[in-house]
């Protein structure tokens, strides 16, 4: 029977991230980037250098408008964005919460389009 207090095998969650082909990349509420899995690392120009900045610093001004105003949604409520589109793919933002709801920060979901013919 599953024990929804038990610890989450972290080694395994971070296997399961990693074997995923597009880039996951997750920052807490206060957008420091916590977590990168492999493709995340291999997608950013500085890799794993980002562990620990704020994404802010990795993005326009315009973008860091639109990471600020979609957190702010998400402190709302919201769940997740589309936050860019274009070559070929479109930047979702998702919110990670605690089972108790509260925002614990979001990650950069990736959605490859297909081709048009």
């Amino acid at each position: 029977m599953h024990d929804p207090t038990a610890r989450p095998d972290v080694g395994l969650l971070a296997a399961i991230l990693d074997s995923l082909p597009d880039p996951v990349l997750l920052a807490d509420a206060t957008h420091t980037i916590r977590y990168m899995n492999r493709a995340a690392a291999a997608h950013y120009s500085e890799g794993a250098a980002l562990l620990g900045r704020s994404l802010l610093d990795c993005h326009n001004a315009e973008s860091n408008r639109v990471i600020r105003e979609t957190l702010a949604a998400m402190q709302a409520g919201e769940q997740e964005r589309l936050i860019s589109e274009g070559e070929g793919q479109r930047v979702y933002m998702r919110a990670v919460r605690a089972p108790g709801g509260e925002l614990l920060g979001y990650y950069e979901r990736y959605e490859k389009l297909a081709a048009r013919t």
